[in-house]
């Protein structure tokens, strides 16, 4: 795996990027495909990569920074300074195998609410990577689930509008302060 970008993985006290939370109509936009891949494509994705090691996060999309692109930042290693984070622009889910399994998620769009939801095992994506080269990868386990997480995110979509616990959802988001209302379920 290449990479053009390089961030120490650390918390920075101001990151670069404003979160946007669970409420925030920009988390409900349909994010746009990347024409071209460039230099400014590759500092948000920098940016996005800063702001999510801020928040101990292992995955970004940019919807969720208020920016309606259709680019996701991943690291299920953020304390392996060896281990590269993957970027993946205009992904897309070529196919999904194995079972359906349930898994804890949580979100940096929903800070303290973790829940479970129901996932495909593994996923082959084709995307671009930050040089704008086509790639295609197989992924399960943690990995496949944070892609298949953040590719949510492009579509306006929210892990908790595929919980299917609507107790434990409500407890879950009031308990956080989060609204119910702004879930949008898919379930």
């Amino acid at each position: 795996m290449s990479s053009a970008i390089a961030v120490e993985k650390k918390k920075l006290k101001n990151p670069p990027l404003q979160l946007h939370y669970l409420g925030d109509k920009v988390l409900r936009q349909p994010a746009k495909r990347i024409s071209k891949v460039d230099e400014e494509i590759r500092k948000l994705a920098r940016e996005m990569l800063q702001t999510m090691y801020s928040s101990d996060g292992i995955g970004l999309a940019a919807p969720q920074v208020g920016i309606h692109k259709q680019l996701i930042v991943i690291d299920i290693e953020p304390d392996n300074p060896a281990n590269p984070p993957l970027i993946l622009i205009n992904p897309i889910i070529k196919k999904s195998f194995g079972d359906i399994c349930v898994e804890q998620e949580g979100c940096l769009s929903i800070p303290g609410v973790y829940l479970d939801v129901k996932r495909p095992e593994m996923i082959e994506v084709a995307y671009k990577d930050e040089n704008g080269r086509p790639q295609s990868l197989k992924a399960g386990g943690l990995l496949g689930r944070c892609i298949q997480h953040e590719m949510d995110h492009l579509n306006g979509v929210v892990f908790v509008d595929r919980v299917e616990n609507a107790l434990a959802l409500t407890q879950e988001l009031s308990k956080n302060g989060f609204s119910h209302q702004a879930v949008k379920s898919i379930v």
